[in-house]
């Protein structure tokens, strides 16, 4: 949806998930902006003929399943069969565009992965260099040949200049704290020289509009509710000066015009996908979002209690779930995308989403440096 919004329009949007897919047919069928067009796949990758889109595509993008390097996973990286990198590399090989964006989770990059990370940063680059499976041929001896074919300088064939990067949401407007890995690629032959952009959004504004700002007037916050933490209130007195970037949003920024769902049940009913879900507590690791900073990272229900640590933390204490729309709120969608399924799959597809805001703002760069060239 990000990108669609960049100007980049789907040829093919290609899912295996059958919940992730009823939600696409679903807001499609209703005339969603931005998905009514999308022509839609529905099945295993694996299966795709990618090279009916050569010459077709500018853009390939996508997130291939992040379970083999999720820091709460089995971190089977290149053993787990749901490793879907070699699918990612496969369309680019196939396809040739002249840009690619893929993007997985932040425990890609962690040190036990870092050979494996590299491994996939040089097949993007060069892309036609298979590893011969067929010949019995380790992925480490096919990174050593890579690693050759990059030390000597050749770039004859097709090949991509490739950038890869730790992406804080938060730093982007994203009211979250979410920290995921892009790869960008453009192909050689363009000569493209891109860098990925510098934060728009920080902490450091933050604690400033809380403290000598109209953070609080702004919201309507009595003078007693007004949480201003020790080290907020620190790191202002050392900055003197306000920061030049935009404040971090925080979770009151992005849901609190929303009804409660909880003594506001009538209301909530109005808007799409805002009801209430009881049975949050909270217990070690696994504590709410506090309501004047970025939410902490959605995830996806598979560690523990379905929705994960996706809770809203009360200055009182007390803790409830966010409703599938305040997580969508907090993931930047728009308020007429409906999600399908029950509360648990929904929650599922908003933790394995990408920031709309974020893919856009990435896509704007790559369609600026596409249009240039």
């Amino acid at each position: 949806m990000g990108l669609h919004r960049s100007g980049f329009h789907p040829i093919n949007v290609i899912e295996w998930d059958r919940y992730c897919c009823d939600t696409i047919k679903e807001n499609k069928a209703r005339g969603v902006d931005g998905v009514k067009s999308w022509p839609l796949t529905a099945g295993d990758v694996r299966h795709v003929d990618f090279k009916q889109y050569a010459g077709k595509v500018q853009l390939v993008s996508g997130g291939p399943p992040c379970q083999p390097f999720s820091m709460g996973g089995k971190h089977g990286a290149h053993n787990d069969e749901r490793d879907m990198f070699p699918q990612a590399i496969r369309a680019v090989r196939d396809i040739q565009p002249k840009a690619f964006i893929f993007e997985n989770v932040k425990g890609l990059t962690r040190a036990t992965f870092r050979n494996y990370f590299e491994y996939i940063r040089l097949q993007l680059e060069f892309p036609e260099m298979e590893r011969k499976i067929k010949r019995g041929e380790k992925w480490e001896d096919h990174l050593a040949r890579l690693e050759q074919q990059y030390t000597s300088g050749s770039r004859s064939g097709l090949t991509y200049r490739v950038v890869a990067q730790v992406l804080n949401a938060a730093n982007f407007g994203v009211p979250q704290r979410r920290e995921r890995v892009f790869f960008v690629g453009f192909r050689e032959n363009l000569e493209i020289r891109w860098s990925f952009p510098l934060p728009t959004h920080s902490q450091e504004a933050l604690f400033w509009d809380q403290v000598h700002g109209d953070y609080w007037i702004r919201h309507k916050v009595p003078r007693g509710e007004r949480a201003v933490s020790s080290r907020a209130a620190k790191l202002v007195r050392e900055l003197k000066v306000p920061t030049t970037a935009l404040a971090w949003r925080t979770v009151r920024d992005a849901i609190s015009d929303l009804p409660d769902p909880e003594t506001e049940p009538k209301l909530s009913a109005q808007l799409l996908n805002h009801k209430f879900q009881p049975g949050a507590r909270s217990y070690f690791g696994h504590t709410g979002s506090h309501f004047d900073e970025p939410a902490k990272t959605l995830k996806a229900g598979v560690h523990g209690v379905p929705g994960g640590e996706n809770m809203l933390l009360h200055p009182n204490g007390d803790v409830r779930y966010f409703t599938v729309r305040e997580s969508a709120r907090l993931q930047t969608f728009p308020d007429d995308f409906l999600f399908h399924g029950s509360w648990g799959e929904t929650m599922r597809q908003l933790g394995n989403a990408v920031p709309v805001k974020l893919a856009q703002f990435i896509g704007d760069e790559v369609a600026r440096t596409l249009k240039a060239a």
